[in-house]
């Protein structure tokens, strides 16, 4: 057994290392299943590979085949240039319109004749008139027959498009402009009950005039709102905030619609003494 080629997975080799030793000890039985143990690992392992490696096969036998694209081929067409048109070939023959629906009477217009030329023609009665239509020359119709539209049809009268006026305007030259409901007293009087004067302000003794700019839309209500001149100490965000907490305005009027106005206004702040 020692001369020739060591396999230590042999159950006699087994025996010689467990020899005159505990054999119930759970060693012993792991060396003697390992062999059947790897077997059925690497049994278990190639199966899962396997079905791994198959599964969008067999997924796609389940669904169903997928179409298989279809390639279309571009075919050049080549163009015979047309035959020579001969000179002599004369015109094919007028095609005679078919007839109309209601029948018609010879009703040319008056045209003016020497008397020699004028040929006797009894004109068509008020009866006539009243069973057929005035045409060029008197012809029966047919009741069955489709109305027939020689001239091409047109597309129409065309309404211009309505574009939306934009524009914003300056309030000096409106014919009405935009104005805070109840009248510009009406706005100072909400800017009195509205304001809160900045407590940074009021430690440092800031005083004066934020100057805004914003725009007044067509429903009133005041965009873009703007600083133009700022002073400091948090009164330039309290005018922002008392402007964007306005009522709407009513809105400035130029060629009787209502417009876009900008509209400058300064907001006065003053510690009372």
């Amino acid at each position: 057994m020692f001369g020739s080629k060591i396999d230590l997975l042999k159950k006699e080799w087994l025996d010689v290392v467990f020899a005159d030793k505990n054999k119930t000890y759970g060693a012993y039985v792991l060396r003697q299943q390992s062999s059947s143990n790897t077997a059925k690992s690497l049994l278990i392992a190639s199966t899962v590979f396997i079905l791994l490696f198959l599964s969008p096969k067999i997924v796609s036998l389940f669904k169903g085949s997928e179409p298989e694209e279809i390639v279309e081929k571009q075919v050049e067409v080549a163009i015979a240039t047309p035959p020579p048109v001969n000179p002599e070939t004369p015109p094919p023959p007028p095609v005679e319109p078919p007839p109309p629906k209601q029948d018609q009477i010879k009703f040319p217009p008056p045209i003016v004749k020497p008397d020699n030329l004028v040929q006797e023609q009894d004109p068509p009665t008020i009866e006539d008139l009243k069973k057929a239509d005035p045409g060029q020359k008197t012809m029966e119709g047919d009741p069955d027959a489709d109305i027939v539209i020689a001239t091409a049809a047109g597309d129409g009268p065309k309404q211009a498009a309505v574009v939306e006026d934009t524009r914003v305007y300056d309030f000096v030259s409106l014919e009405s402009q935009p104005m805070f409901p109840g009248g510009m007293a009406k706005f100072y009087s909400y800017l009195k009950n509205t304001v809160k004067y900045p407590p940074m302000a009021q430690e440092n003794n800031i005083q004066g005039k934020v100057f805004l700019s914003f725009v007044v839309e067509k429903d009133g209500s005041l965009t873009d709102i703007k600083v133009d001149r700022k002073l400091g100490g948090g009164t330039d965000e309290e005018a922002v905030r008392v402007l964007k907490a306005s009522p709407k305005w009513i809105p400035g009027i130029q060629n009787g619609k209502k417009v876009r106005v900008k509209y400058n206004i300064p907001i006065s702040f003053t510690l009372s003494q």
